[in-house]
Parts: C-alpha cells; sequence; structure tokens
C-alpha cells in the first residue's frame, strides 16, 4: 500500500490516539459470523492487518495474499452499523472483480464508479457518511477550506446526484470520463488524492501477471466456497435475492483443477526483500534506496508408484507445474509404502521439466510421506501429493499439504481442514 495518499479535509471527526488505539476489530468479525454468514465466510479468509499508512481501508494484495488493510482511528470513528457496512463494501470489490479482471485507469475514477454500484446495494444506513451513492448529492461539503478540493467535489456531487441506481460500474465509469468539467476539476487534484474518502484499492498494479493469476484463483476458491456454503445452510444474511443470483452466476462453473493447484503454490510463496538503488524508494526518493520483493517458495513433491499412476497423468501434472516453476522450486520424490530418497529431483527456475521415472512398486503409505515431510520440514513451505487416493488416512500436516487425486477418483478418508484437494479432470 502508499504512504503517500493524500486525504481529503472531507467529512471524517477525529478521534483520539488512546480510542484509537483501544479499538479491537474482532467483535464486529463475531457480527458477521452470527448475522452475516456470507460476508463473514469472505472475511475469515482474508488477511487483516491494522495500519495508519492508509487513512481509511481497502482490499490489497500484498506477497500473494489478500490482504484488508484498516485504520483504527477511521474505523473507531464510526458506529457500528457503518462498519458492517465498510466491511461488506470491501467483500463486494474481490466478489465482483473490481481490483483484478474488471480494474480500470485512471484508478481514481474507477474507484468511484465501483464505489457508486456496490453502494447501490448496500443499505443507505450501513454506509459511512462518505460514501458515494448514486442519486444522492455528497455531504460534508461545508468541511472543506481548499478551493481547487472544493471544486472538484462540488462538480462530482452533482455527477453523481443524477446518477440512477443499480447500474454496473462500467456505466458509471463511462458517465464519470465523459463529463469534461468533471475530468478538468478532477486533473488538478494531486495525483494520489482519495476522494470519496471511504476506502482504497492501492497495490493491485504492483503484482506481476503470474502473482495476479494467483490472487485471481484464490478470489475465485473464497468466493465459490462462501456462496455454495450459504446455499447449503440457507445462511446468505442480507445478501438480495438478485444479487445472490448474480454472485451464483459468475461462480457456479466447476473450479478448474490447474487453478486450486496454481492457488495452493502460490500461497506457499514467502517474501524476499532486499534494497536497490534501481527502485526508487517512495518515502525518501534519491535519499534511501528503494524496496525490492522477490516471491519464492520451495515445496516438496510426493509421487505415489502405485499401479494406477500412469505416465500420463504424471505428464499432465508436471505439465502444469512447468508454469508454476517461474516462482516455486519443487523437490520430487517417489513413494510407496516408504519414501525413495534415491528418487530425489529438484526442480528450480528456469530448469528444463523434470522427468519422473518409475522406482518403486509396493502398496501405498501416506503416512511415510508424513514422516518424511516431518523430517525434512524445516527444508519445505508445504507437500504435494499425486495419487489415487487409496490407502489409508496419515496424520495432520506439520505445515499445509495438497491431494492431487487422479481423475475419477477420491480420497478414501476425510481429509483435514487445512488440507487443499485437487481433482484433475481427464
Amino acid at each position: 500500500m502508499s504512504n503517500e495518499k493524500v486525504k481529503s479535509d472531507y467529512i471524517y471527526d477525529e478521534v483520539s490516539d488512546e480510542a484509537a488505539q483501544k479499538f479491537n476489530l474482532d467483535p464486529y468479525m463475531i457480527n458477521f459470523l452470527t448475522h452475516e454468514p456470507f460476508f463473514s465466510s469472505i472475511l475469515r479468509n482474508l488477511h487483516r492487518v491494522k495500519t495508519d499508512e492508509l487513512p481509511t481501508a481497502g482490499v490489497t494484495a500484498t506477497n500473494g495474499r489478500i490482504t484488508l488493510y484498516w485504520n483504527p482511528k477511521f474505523l473507531a470513528s464510526l458506529p457500528s452499523k457503518h462498519i458492517i457496512g465498510l466491511m461488506k463494501h470491501e467483500c463486494y470489490h474481490l466478489i465482483f472483480k473490481h481490483c483484478t479482471a474488471r480494474r480500470q485507469t485512471p484508478h481514481n475514477m474507477w474507484n468511484i464508479a465501483t464505489d457508486l454500484a456496490i453502494n447501490s446495494i448496500i443499505p443507505r444506513s450501513e454506509l459511512p457518511e462518505g460514501g458515494l451513492i448514486p442519486g444522492r448529492a455528497l455531504r460534508g461539503m461545508d468541511k472543506i477550506k481548499d478551493p481547487v478540493q472544493l471544486e472538484a467535489w462540488q462538480k462530482l456531487s452533482y455527477a453523481i446526484s443524477k446518477f440512477p441506481l443499480n447500474q454496473t460500474s462500467e456505466w458509471y465509469m463511462k458517465m464519470l470520463m465523459e463529463n469534461e468539467d468533471l475530468q478538468e476539476a478532477m486533473d488538478k487534484l494531486p495525483k494520489e488524492y482519495v476522494i470519496g474518502g471511504m476506502d482504497d484499492h492501492d497495490g493491485w498494479d504492483e503484482l506481476t501477471e503470474e502473482q495476479r493469476d494467483l490472487v485471481e484463483g484464490q478470489i475465485k476458491d473464497i468466493i465459490s466456497k462462501a456462496s455454495k456454503e450459504a446455499d447449503r445452510n440457507n445462511a446468505w444474511g442480507s445478501v438480495s435475492q438478485s444479487t445472490r443470483t448474480e454472485i451464483r452466476k459468475m461462480f457456479s462453473n466447476t473450479v478448474d483443477w490447474k487453478k486450486v493447484l496454481q492457488t495452493f503454490v502460490g500461497r506457499r510463496q514467502r517474501a524476499n526483500r532486499t534494497s536497490t538503488h534501481r527502485r526508487l524508494n517512495r518515502k525518501y526518493p534519491y535519499i534511501h534506496p528503494g524496496r525490492k520483493i522477490g516471491h519464492t517458495s520451495n515445496l516438496a513433491v510426493y509421487i505415489d508408484q502405485s499401479g494406477s499412476i500412469g505416465d500420463d497423468d504424471i505428464a499432465a501434472f508436471t505439465g502444469i507445474l512447468t508454469g508454476l516453476a517461474k516462482s516455486a522450486t519443487f523437490t520430487f520424490y517417489n513413494f510407496d509404502a516408504r519414501v525413495d530418497e534415491k528418487s530425489k529431483k529438484v526442480w528450480r527456475k528456469g530448469k528444463k521439466n523434470v522427468k519422473i521415472e518409475r522406482t518403486v512398486c509396493g502398496g501405498t503409505c501416506f503416512q511415510s510421506v508424513e514422516n518424511h515431510f516431518k523430517d525434512n520440514a524445516d527444508a519445505y513451505d508445504g507437500y504435494i501429493v499425486l495419487t489415487d487416493g487409496c490407502a489409508s488416512k496419515p496424520t495432520p500436516c506439520v505445515k499445509r499439504r495438497c491431494w492431487v487425486l487422479l481423475p475419477d477418483y477420491t480420497l478414501i478418508f476425510g481429509h483435514d481442514v487445512t488440507d487443499t484437494v485437487v481433482s484433475m479432470s481427464k
């Protein structure tokens, strides 16, 4: 997240540092679990970070994780119902792919357009005072002292007051960009200016294409599970019927097993931070070096050598790993009733695809894999098992594991909640 954002003087009353320090988000998460189970399911999967570097709140991706940043001073200034509305607002940005697949430039105008679309479907009583609502003029402009800011707010307020509710983000974006008077006023504001005062989504554009694919896979997985759980338990909370239908249409398709595997690999990434004078330091340009962040992971991969595992299955599996080897190192082992240490092969970035050769052919034992991983856990961030699933359940993994199952096979036991299960398609 950028810590150079320029916040307007608009709307929010200051609270004391003591009140901000005491503010705790956890009780609101419990409230969501009870009254808004669909949103609660989404929020439970986000990495939550308290920060004063962002003036309000926002969702972004950092180190391969979807992160909800929130400013304790900002949230402490809001009544309870507005905090609930703000959390729904952030979830909808992820649901409707505003920060990923649908993201448009300029981003300050896209943030306004997406806020207008989202705030059309959240009860008005739950929206903070700075919320941008189609058909309603902006509030609190009497607090603005700077004439350039005031002009921009007045023109934006007039445009929004004429907009209808329940249009798409793209529709609002088109209307905003076609308003030349508004564009001229907005161009006079600092590039980092936060207009709207409700949330911010900086950071998405710093992702590489590969990281963006990983994050999109994570979001799809999170929303798909939340919507299926809500349908199964009839627990959508305040989500309207029309919005439920739209969400189902967006996420009803079967999740591609390749994307799920990609997501697992992405979640195991670690950030390696180094200083470099080739990158500009945002806070202290030309004084201190900038920061370069690389993302790597090292995963153990265990190949079941039972007769049901064919060469074509292994080829399909390793073929998917080819793209992921750009950001991860894979160490392969064959196993049956034991792990064959002599079969060890390491696949690093830039190395050609490894060839897996059959070295053992006994009965399958998953506990041997778990024991081997425990003995070497310091070297790896997690492990993947390519198997038909036909063996007894091992003990829980000390880190994270992913079961990749052959087409038409399932695990013969219930997997642990921390496990990821991927079923290959034919």
